[in-house]
Formats: structure tokens, C-alpha cells, sequence
């Protein structure tokens, strides 16, 4: 009888133990991401806040473009960058979110690039980002004219951006990052060469960076 309970006994914990091990197995897959994850002030962190902003912006004035542009051209195009630069909002805040840390910071924005901070303009806004008057102006124009300023402010916000990309694509820890950026990078040159060709089509000239 003792043998048996014995027997038992060593089936229990046999089983006790493979449970266990199961368990570590388990809390250790979930905890290997966090362990990888990028840290608050990582490259890859910096990216994934400050293109979301820059990119909301960008949305936003190339929804003014899809309501208000004056030509099938204009009104594409529009549409195309407000979709696929939603697109890349959402992926660079599920980043976040797997990372577990905040979609906000306090720090200077692009303080995560090599003299980032020093190319923020006179009052804090990223590079390319229209001021709250320029928003305003362009909401009010229509024809030619809203064509030809958004047309002048998403080239301006085009080339004000793409450098994150680039440092991003080059500095980022993770692989997923660093190819996202590089895709984003690509994405945004192609809208640079198309809004300059647009904007030559109505004789106009891009705006000072």
C-alpha cells in the first residue's frame, strides 16, 4: 500500500512539475516582449510619438484637399495621404501600446534625433507643420488658390518630416521600426515628387522650408 501511495505520490508531482514548468514557460513568452520592448526615451519611441502628431496633421489637411480641392487630381491625392498616413498613425500606436508606454511625453518633440530640438521652429512646432493661421487660410480659399496652398503646405510638411523617417529607418533598435520608417520615408519622397509636379502644373512655387 505504501508503494502504491508512493507511486502516486511521484504521478502527482510529476505532474505538479510539468504544470509548473508550463507556467514559467507561459510568464516567460510574455515577458521576453516587454524585456525587448524599446524604453521611453528609445529612438524607436520618439518616432512612433512625434510622426503620429506630425502625421495628424497631415491627415487633417489632406481631408481639407478630398472636400474642398477643385480637381479630381487634387481631391486623389488628398484622399490617398489621408489614408495611408491613418494607416501609419495606428501602427505607430500599437507600437505604443505593445511597449506598454504612453502615446504622450513631456519631452521636446524630435528630442530623440541627433540635434532634433534645434530644428523645432520659433514656437515648438515640428518641421513642415502649418501654423493654426495657415490652417485657417487654407480652409477659406477655393479653386486655384486651395489648390495651390495645400499643394505649397503638404510639400513643406512633406520635407519637414521625411529626416525623422530617415533617422528612424537608420537609428531605430527594433527591425519593425527601422523597416516601417524606411517604407514611410519612401512613401513620403513620392508625395514630394508629386505635389512639386502638381505644383508646377499651376505655376506656382513651394513655400521656404
Amino acid at each position: 500500500m505504501f508503494g502504491q501511495l508512493t507511486a502516486r505520490a511521484r504521478l502527482t508531482l510529476g505532474v505538479l512539475a510539468a504544470v509548473l514548468l508550463l507556467a514559467v514557460g507561459v510568464s516567460v513568452g510574455y515577458l521576453i516582449p516587454t524585456l525587448r520592448a524599446p524604453g521611453d526615451g528609445s529612438v524607436d519611441a520618439g518616432f512612433a510619438r512625434d510622426m503620429s502628431v506630425h502625421h495628424t496633421q497631415a491627415v487633417e489637411m489632406s481631408m481639407f484637399a478630398y472636400r474642398l480641392g477643385s480637381t479630381d487630381d487634387i481631391r486623389t491625392l488628398g484622399y490617398d495621404m489621408a489614408t495611408s498616413q491613418q494607416w501609419q498613425i495606428g501602427q505607430m500606436q500599437t507600437w505604443l501600446t505593445q511597449w506598454h508606454l504612453s502615446p504622450n511625453t513631456d519631452k521636446t518633440p524630435m528630442a530623440w534625433m541627433p540635434d532634433g530640438a534645434n530644428a523645432l521652429q520659433p514656437d515648438g512646432r515640428m518641421p513642415g507643420m502649418a501654423s493654426q493661421d495657415e490652417l485657417k487660410k487654407l480652409k477659406s480659399l477655393t479653386g486655384k488658390e486651395f489648390d495651390t496652398m495645400w499643394c505649397q503646405l503638404m510639400l513643406r510638411h512633406h520635407l519637414g518630416g521625411i529626416h525623422m523617417s530617415e533617422t528612424a529607418a537608420a537609428k531605430a533598435s527594433t527591425a519593425e521600426v527601422r523597416d516601417a520608417a524606411e517604407k514611410i520615408r519612401v512613401s513620403q519622397q513620392y508625395d514630394i515628387t508629386a505635389l512639386t509636379e502638381k505644383l508646377q502644373d499651376l505655376g506656382a512655387q513651394p513655400l521656404p522650408s
